[in-house]
């Protein structure tokens, strides 16, 4: 049963680098955004979800915030997700959990980039493309490139980050079952 727990975890971690090498080059194009992996295109619908609801939510607290509400919601749940997951699974959790943050943090680096070419379709032509109002009204339109790096990278270190915690479990489960190393006993005091 161990084996195929094994074998298991290699299978999702090779989709994982798969998925992550596709968010961190080919998505990041007019053509990778439209024929992306399924798992991709079902991970940016429910964010989409997350993201239009954020709206709502950071809305009461007035314009600026509504605006930015969509993509900070973005980031707010998954840190969220990693911090009770971390609490209640452990670090195993964290394969998942980075890698979603990752996947938002590229996506909202995308979505600030186009902010002043607007050639992402959005999810009414009469929709107010967030971030050309939030660059707009700071006067930082010309920017939307260098912000888009800035919280890029901290996607891509988060998917680096989901990548080497699931190769670290691997290599701890495999040296457990084939090398029969056992990790070491706790002393009584």
């Amino acid at each position: 049963m161990r084996k195929a727990f094994i074998a298991f975890q290699v299978i999702v971690l090779i989709i994982l680098i798969y998925l992550s090498w596709y968010l961190a080059t080919a998505y990041q194009t007019p053509h990778g955004r439209h024929d992306m992996p399924f798992l991709i295109w079902i991970i940016d619908t429910v964010d989409l979800f997350i993201h239009e609801g954020g709206h709502g939510i950071f809305g009461v607290f007035g314009q600026f915030m509504h605006f930015l509400g969509g993509s900070l919601i973005q980031v707010v749940i998954p840190v969220a997700a990693i911090i009770v997951f971390l609490r209640t699974s452990g670090m195993r959790s964290l394969i998942g959990t980075l890698y979603w943050l990752g996947h938002n943090l590229i996506n909202i680096s995308i979505y600030v980039g186009d902010a002043p070419k607007q050639q992402l379709t959005l999810i009414s032509r009469h929709a107010m493309h967030d971030w050309r109002w939030i660059l707009g009204r700071a006067g930082m339109l010309d920017s939307a490139g260098d912000f888009a790096a800035v919280i890029s990278f901290p996607g891509v270190v988060a998917l680096v980050g989901a990548i080497g915690v699931g190769v670290y479990f691997i290599v701890h489960d495999v040296r457990d079952e084939f090398l029969g190393v056992q990790p070491p006993q706790r002393m009584a005091p």
